[in-house]
């Protein structure tokens, strides 16, 4: 069966949130899923629950916003991840945002693409999705902001947005 590029990007929220969605159906399939997080680098009830799957769902967190020559030992690891064929879901979390954030460019991330063994479904989230990266994906889903609590003051809540 092949795989599919699949970008979740907007201003709104619930990118994420669709990305995690995909990786409990799959892992119910009896998928393995690797999931790569750009940029984040802190705990969250998202990655606790995850822990909960073991082998079958792999959770790694890459590049904290700095120069771009930092992150070639992740995007290698990506890399090998993508080209194995070994996890038959791959997301790559907050991945739009990482050439703002300088951890690595739009030129690397379709090489991640590239990448890919052809059975290998791939989600790439984040906000600002550059032109060439929804040209390459097959399905891609803007979210947008409509309306959110956070304009008065809500903060971030664990089980919800953390």
């Amino acid at each position: 069966m092949p795989g599919y590029v699949h970008v979740y990007t907007g201003n709104g929220k619930g990118k994420t949130t669709a990305a995690l969605g995909l990786a409990l159906r799959a892992a119910g399939a009896g998928w393995r899923v690797f999931i790569a997080q750009f940029g984040k680098g802190m705990t969250s009830s998202e990655l606790e629950s995850l822990q909960r799957f073991g082998d079958t769902i792999t959770v790694r967190q890459f590049g904290a916003p700095g120069p771009v020559t930092e992150a070639r030992g992740d995007l290698s690891e990506c890399i090998e991840v993508l080209a194995s064929g070994d996890y038959p879901l791959v997301v790559l979390d907050e991945a739009t945002l990482a050439p703002m954030l300088e951890i690595f460019s739009v030129d690397d991330l379709l090489t991640l693409i590239d990448a890919r063994a052809e059975n290998v479904e791939l989600v790439i989230t984040g906000r600002y999705a550059h032109r060439r990266i929804i040209d390459r994906a097959d399905l891609v889903t803007e979210m947008r902001e409509v309306k959110h609590y956070y304009h008065q003051g809500v903060l971030a809540r664990a089980g919800i947005e953390r």
